[in-house]
């Protein structure tokens, strides 16, 4: 059963966590298939368990075998898990990471293979998914190889900001060293493309953050700014983009000077993810720019503190399954108007 709506596929993420609490009270609002068609990779059985677990009344997943017989007016669900699964509440186990590796490689497989249009993943965790079989700090770097890609970065977006890394899932006492004139630069790029063609922004302005306090105070607490940051900021000004700072970052946020910028870039992962957070509430989401393929995520982890307590807030998720929707129709939008650009017309033709 086809139609026109994007299909938008959702992986499960840690079964001992609160995927399926946000899974099935996001989808059990069946308005939400006015918009698209959502296919979970997951487990039928999990799904039954959490469905009695939190009371969750009059909704049931369209079980489906493949994402080709997805039926445009459910919510579906492909079984990508053994029979013997088992449910543990805010464990971490190697089940739960078994079945984590699973619902990816099945959803990357479709997304692939163009059955589905883009890809929304429920929080795993970073330690019971390793294995010969998987090999990544996170879903960014994941997808990252799955399509063979370089140029990506971990995006956040909320209605107040969005902000990139230069460097993301990195000890702290690595940052300074990886940094880089070049590097920054090259996350510069991707951030202004990322806002041109996923954001439908046609001159994005980005700020660039300082690393040390004060902005190195010319020198006097750290040297990075002086020999890296300001060096590549002034290159790419020289390019005729649209690229202020370095910022510090303690006034910036605080000052709400972010407001002024299209994006923002942090020079290290909680340099921009805890003002994020703070401001974002519940609504931010995860998005990895650069890849081939969309793909969003809900801003928080998998909060085993909490699972199968009924506390789990919908918000992040629910904003990440329209955020794939707008940036799939962005760049569709994109790609046909520079398909078929205007044509320029002589002012004295049409006098």
């Amino acid at each position: 059963m086809k139609d026109d709506k994007l299909r938008i596929g959702i992986t499960h993420g840690d079964i001992n966590g609160i995927s399926y609490e946000i899974i099935l009270k996001t989808l059990a609002d069946t308005r939400i298939n006015d918009f698209f068609t959502p296919i979970v990779y997951g487990s039928s059985k999990v799904a039954a368990f959490y469905r009695k677990h939190l009371n969750v009344e009059n909704f049931s997943f369209n079980a489906i075998n493949s994402a080709d017989d997805a039926n445009p007016k459910r919510a579906n669900m492909i079984n990508i898990t053994a029979d013997d699964i088992r449910v543990e509440l805010g464990k971490i186990t190697e089940m739960a990471g078994d079945a984590s590796v699973a619902a990816l490689r099945a959803g990357v497989k479709d997304l692939k293979n163009h059955k589905i249009d883009a890809i929304v993943t429920c929080p795993i965790n970073k330690s019971n998914i390793q294995s010969g079989n998987y090999n990544f700090p996170g879903h960014t770097e994941f997808f990252a190889s799955e399509f063979d890609v370089k140029d990506y970065m971990m995006l956040m977006i909320s209605n107040t900001m969005r902000i990139g890394f230069v460097t993301s899932h990195i000890p702290l006492e690595d940052v300074s060293k990886t940094l880089s004139k070049d590097l920054i630069i090259h996350k510069i790029d991707i951030i202004t493309k990322s806002m041109i063609v996923d954001f439908m922004i046609h001159k994005p302005h980005i700020a660039v953050l300082a690393l040390n306090p004060h902005a190195g105070d010319n020198g006097l607490i750290g040297k990075e700014e002086n020999k890296i940051i300001i060096p590549a900021v002034d290159e790419c000004k020289e390019k005729g983009m649209l690229v202020y700072g370095p910022y510090p970052a303690d006034g910036f946020f605080a000052s709400a000077m972010f407001n002024q910028f299209d994006a923002v870039l942090a020079m290290y992962h909680d340099q921009g993810m805890i003002p994020f957070k703070s401001l974002s509430y519940d609504g931010g989401v995860n998005y990895t720019a650069g890849l081939p393929v969309i793909r969003t995520s809900p801003t928080h982890g998998t909060a085993y503190d909490i699972a199968g307590e009924n506390k789990a807030s919908i918000d992040s998720f629910r904003e990440a399954l329209y955020m794939a929707c707008k940036i799939y129709k962005n760049r569709t939008l994109h790609a046909e108007l520079t398909a078929a650009p205007l044509k320029k017309v002589d002012p004295e033709s049409i006098l």
